[in-house]
């Protein structure tokens, strides 16, 4: 077997992840965007179904949320995400994120 032949050395085509139905409208906008699909091909070299991903997503100007849990669904291809993997996300059960204005505060959240 060569290594380009191996599940880890072939490239992804398509990742399908999964957000928590609880994250704001900011934090689903930051993960929509294309520097957000660009910083998981940086953060992570692969993907596999059922990998869960604690990203942080930003706290817009006055706060929203802390690290959100992304969960991989489904890979297409291989397991190394690439500059041409793409994503598509979609919408899980919620999970209680804890997040608003007090996320910047003394009085924010301690989980």
């Amino acid at each position: 077997m060569t290594a380009d032949s191996s599940a880890g050395d072939t490239p992804a085509s398509h990742v399908v992840v999964s957000y928590p139905a609880d994250l704001s409208e900011w934090g689903r906008d930051t993960i929509d965007g294309s520097p957000f699909r660009s910083y998981l091909t940086k953060a992570h070299d692969t993907a596999s179904e059922g990998d869960v991903w604690e990203e942080f997503v930003g706290v817009g100007c006055c706060g929203d949320t802390l690290d959100v849990p992304l969960r991989v669904e489904s890979v297409e291809g291989g397991e190394r995400l690439t500059d041409d993997t793409t994503f598509e996300f979609t919408v899980r059960e919620a999970c209680d994120i804890q997040g608003g204005w007090k996320v910047q505060s003394a009085d924010g959240p301690t989980v």
